[in-house]
């Protein structure tokens, strides 16, 4: 069965960073897409970064040139580094992967969610 493990969430002020992390473990064949997603109070969730098996990513353009997503493939691991936090960053933070689990079979997973606050 696979699994997504996230971790790296906290508190933070403004302007310092966090680093999130999201393993996914079990058997698969392949991880075709990693993001992360962010949900705040009474808002929907929204796509943050997206990183994809070839290395080409997305960003949303309210995290442009603060928020970094990397993978590290050998231990189908991704990153997010968050520098500049705002206040408005705060949310439940989720990790997604579209994985397959055989090379016909392509499904989407997500992580458990981890917290994100940024306070003064």
């Amino acid at each position: 069965q696979v699994q997504l493990v996230e971790s790296g969430g906290g508190l933070v002020q403004p302007g310092g960073s966090l680093r999130l992390s999201c393993a996914a473990s079990g058997s698969f064949f392949s991880i075709s897409v990693m993001d992360w997603y962010r949900q705040a109070p009474g808002k929907e969730r929204e796509l943050v970064a997206r990183i994809r098996s070839d290395s080409s990513t997305y960003y949303a353009d309210s995290v442009k040139g603060r928020f970094t997503i990397s993978s590290d493939n050998a231990k189908n691991t991704v990153f997010l580094q968050m520098n500049s936090l705002k206040l408005e960053d705060t949310a439940v933070y989720y990790c997604h992967a579209e994985i397959r689990t055989m090379p016909t079979y392509l499904y989407d997973f997500w992580g458990q969610g981890t917290q994100v606050t940024v306070s003064s």
